[in-house]
């Protein structure tokens, strides 16, 4: 019994890993495999923005609003610009830019898959200036590139596959039903564990690809570090073992560490501007 149970997890494993698509992250090179397809992503990104967009409240600051804009077409601009040259002409059509200020105190912003970009007015007096929005807004771009929502889905999906599998197997095998639902219950939590390290894992490589999308765009990569000082001294550091991101130390370290990468494409500009805090 014990030799059908391992024959019946390698077919299973064996089955997961060869669905979907592989492909690699652009800047960092890291595989990734897919089982959802950029059309189920998209479509549901969409309806999710729209519905997010009926309740918001657009800023009412025309200065704020302007260079949340001009920051982020810079940054796409610099996206497709490398997709372009990069073989990766077919993933410009995925993207409908749109950058929006919308009146929310909070210290965020997020990008939605297919470009739909929120910055929250509670994010600019802690950026200070278009150089580290653009660090923010190459960060949440990032995640849209690199595909990270679709990774997590396809990551969710082959869990839940596997706790299932999991109990059809123990059952099959004449496990113990009490042994039967603990496994489970360590499956979840390990699941949870390491969807957490995964999901800390993007928002690193998102770091990463944002600081060189940034400088791709004119923008210099060394604000970073200031900023995300700012960030820590303004208490909004997470290092909680099942954060979703790094804490702002670690953050730091590495973005030095990828700082003489994105220099290599950093080309100054002479358009600095500052924010206007009046709301």
């Amino acid at each position: 019994m014990k030799k059908v149970k391992w024959i019946l997890l390698l077919a299973i494993a064996a089955i997961m890993a060869s669905c979907g698509t592989t492909s690699h992250v652009p800047i960092t090179g890291r595989k990734q495999n897919l089982i959802v397809s950029d059309e189920q992503v998209l479509s549901l990104s969409n309806q999710q923005y729209q519905e997010y967009m009926k309740s918001a409240k657009v800023s009412t600051n025309a200065t704020n609003t302007a260079m949340v804009k001009q920051v982020g077409q810079r940054l796409a601009n610099a996206v497709v610009r490398y997709l372009n040259a990069n073989g990766l002409g077919n993933e410009v059509s995925q993207y409908r830019w749109e950058f929006n200020l919308v009146q929310n105190n909070q210290v965020n912003a997020f990008c939605m898959p297919g470009g739909k970009i929120v910055v929250y007015e509670g994010l600019l007096p802690v950026t200070q200036d278009e150089a580290s929005l653009a660090i923010v807004l190459g960060h949440e771009i990032a995640h849209a590139v690199a595909k990270h929502s679709a990774e997590r889905i396809s990551n969710s999906y082959k869990q839940q596959y596997g706790m299932q599998i999991l109990g059809g197997i123990a059952q099959a095998a004449g496990v113990d039903s009490g042994l039967q639902q603990l496994g489970t219950q360590v499956l979840g939590v390990g699941a949870q564990a390491w969807s957490s390290g995964f999901s800390r894992s993007q928002e690193s490589e998102a770091d990463h690809i944002g600081l060189i999308f940034a400088a791709m765009a004119g923008y210099d990569p060394q604000v970073a570090l200031a900023f995300w000082q700012r960030m820590a001294s303004a208490g909004n550091s997470s290092s909680s073992i099942f954060s979703d991101h790094p804490s702002d130390a670690k953050r730091i370290k590495q973005i030095q560490g990828w700082l003489p990468e994105a220099l290599q494409y950093y080309k100054p500009t002479t358009t600095t501007s500052t924010t206007n805090k009046k709301k």
